[in-house]
């Protein structure tokens, strides 16, 4: 057997027209992201490698009350994500398989809706425990 190592480079984009400034920046809080509840080519798409991955930035994200990591947001639930706790800062890589990565939540800032990576209702959040304003449609 011949193994040989290979090393790549992959670049990612800011990718943040959803943000339209950049006042609170300095207000994100580190996070960790239950992979398994993501969906692919949803809220993640693979690399130039199948091994590689990486979630779009501007995800709406809630924190799941039992295990303490953040997953998609859903203003219908009931269980704890209809809780608005902010949204995925900025274009996060990671390896296909993992189960769980650090990430930065926007908390505080100025968000244009109709520019997030999904669909998303500004007049539906009921619950947040983050400081957004968002543009006017």
């Amino acid at each position: 057997m011949d193994i040989q190592p290979i090393t790549t480079t992959q670049s990612l984009r800011v990718g943040r027209a959803w943000l339209l400034s950049g006042h609170g920046t300095e207000t994100n809080q580190t996070i960790t992201l239950n992979v398994s509840a993501f969906a692919e080519n949803t809220h993640w798409v693979r690399g130039i490698k199948t091994v590689e991955a990486r979630f779009k930035s501007g995800l709406p994200l809630a924190r799941n009350a039992t295990s303490g990591l953040y997953e998609p947001y859903d203003p219908a639930a009931a269980d704890g994500h209809e809780v608005l706790a902010g949204f995925l800062d900025t274009e996060t890589a990671f390896g296909v398989g993992a189960k769980n990565i650090g990430a930065a939540l926007r908390i505080h800032g100025h968000i244009d809706p109709a520019k997030l990576p999904v669909p998303f209702d500004a007049g539906a959040v009921k619950k947040t425990t983050a400081s957004l304003t968002y543009a006017a449609a």
